[in-house]
């Protein structure tokens, strides 16, 4: 599991659908997902952690690319 799109589709085995219209909430609502399913035991630890790397990533990856749209935004 390497990309937000695997994670995607691990959820989806579970019928697991996210879209709440902006990618940083649905990163986030996919890892509350993700910790309910390791807290039922649906999910194995290493595919967890795994999953849980990926969803760290990508949320930091639009944490920056909000910051840098508000320093642009804030220095024109």
């Amino acid at each position: 599991m390497r990309t937000l799109y695997d994670v995607q589709q691990l959820l989806k085995n579970f019928g697991i659908y996210v879209y709440v219209g902006k990618r940083m909430w649905d990163i986030e609502v996919m890892a509350l997902e993700l910790d309910h399913l390791r807290q039922a035991r649906l999910v194995d630890e290493p595919t967890f952690l795994q999953a849980k790397l990926v969803l760290t990533h990508e949320h930091r990856i639009e944490e920056q690319r909000a910051r840098d749209k508000h320093q642009s935004i804030g220095g024109i």
